[in-house]
């Protein structure tokens, strides 16, 4: 009977190991239970029904469905569950399409322990949170009287293609963003020329270009 009393939490992240501490983690916990944990969007959307869940923990970046798509879908089929997105991205403009979409959290991957169930703990308690670093990024945008997701050209992009368009930033080939995101190369050129299109670069050196640019001016790690 006590255990009908713990708040149940998911886990969507299609890293083995991600996933092995945030159980870990939240299971140290009195309080909380890790009732399903899942690599992919399309899984967890799947087996969601019936686990009567409190909290979904989901990673932004996975295989086939984003994670931001994913907390989209499943807050139209469960309107009542919190979200909480983790994510090796520290870019304000990741966090503000997390909340957009409706979580009511984001944290940076590999924060402490401490500060994950600080998050957990928020969320389930009605509020929102948000790693330091983000929070000080939205609240300059804010002061300045900017939207990052509004001022920036990046913002017609989908999140996969942004996802596609940062790691292109970053220097990696499309056999490389295929790996990271097991996906189809094929699959990665096809983001690549959506890209090109929405931004109207006129050919591949540009994109790139304009890619390193827009990463290295949003101070990535």
């Amino acid at each position: 009977m006590a255990n009908s009393f713990k708040k149940r939490v998911v886990i969507v992240d299609d890293h083995p190991i991600m996933r092995k501490g945030l159980v870990s983690t939240i299971e140290a916990e009195p309080g909380y239970e890790v009732v399903a944990q899942f690599e992919r969007a399309e899984d967890a959307l799947e087996r969601f029904e019936g686990l009567d869940a409190n909290l979904a923990i989901v990673d932004v970046s996975l295989p086939g469905m984003s994670g931001i798509e994913l907390v989209k879908n499943l807050l139209f089929q469960y309107p009542d569950l919190l979200s909480l997105v983790v994510s090796r991205h520290d870019v304000s403009l990741y966090a503000e399409r997390a909340l957009r979409a409706g979580a009511k959290g984001y944290v940076m991957k590999f924060e402490p322990s401490d500060v994950l169930l600080k998050a957990v703990r928020k969320v389930l308690n009605g509020g929102m949170f948000l790693s330091e670093e983000i929070g000080e990024k939205l609240l300059l945008n804010a002061l300045s009287g900017k939207s990052g997701t509004l001022e920036s050209p990046v913002d017609v992009l989908s999140d996969r293609e942004l996802e596609v368009f940062e790691l292109t930033g970053r220097g990696k080939s499309s056999a490389e963003i295929a790996e990271q995101l097991h996906l189809a190369v094929k699959t990665i050129e096809t983001y690549r020329f959506r890209i090109k299109e929405k931004l109207n670069f006129k050919n591949s050196t540009e994109f790139i270009f304009y890619a390193v640019k827009w990463v290295d001016s949003e101070k990535f790690v």
